[in-house]
């Protein structure tokens, strides 16, 4: 039952912020395998829930950009200049995934390739990130 918890608690954390999994997972003394697989499994099924739950998402996200005119973000430039791949892969680490998906959603992206390159992009910085803490390189950026 303790590794249920374990589990539970690396993939709740990585539904809200990948970094933050990943450290937590090694610190409840799980595998670096185990904790790379539990946070891309959060990951990706948030930015699921988001990505085709978002209908309503997408237009209260719309409305609340028109009314504050919020300035275009680095997500927004990222988007103009490299399309879905783009934020796909770069949103799990500079924004996590809920919110990368989320402004996915808000820009008009096509659910299924949004989803498709999220998650590619959640695999490629779960590795990088496990690997880097799994190898002690993370303690030097502190």
């Amino acid at each position: 039952m303790e590794m249920v918890w374990k589990w539970g608690s690396v993939i709740g954390t990585s539904m809200l912020e990948l970094w933050a999994a990943i450290p937590l997972g090694f610190a409840l003394q799980l595998s670096a395998v185990v904790t790379g697989i539990l946070s891309a499994i959060g990951a990706m099924a948030s930015a699921g829930i988001v990505i085709f739950l978002g209908g309503s998402l997408r237009n209260w996200l719309v409305k609340r950009m028109e009314k504050k005119g919020k300035k275009r973000g680095r997500m927004v430039h990222i988007w103009e200049k490299y399309g879905v791949i783009g934020l796909g892969l770069a949103s799990p680490l500079l924004t996590g995934a809920p919110l990368g998906a989320a402004i996915g959603i808000s820009l008009g992206a096509p659910t299924g390739k949004l989803m498709w390159w999220m998650s590619v992009g959640i695999v490629i910085w779960s590795v990088i990130l496990t690997t880097a803490v799994s190898l002690g390189l993370l303690q030097f950026l502190s």
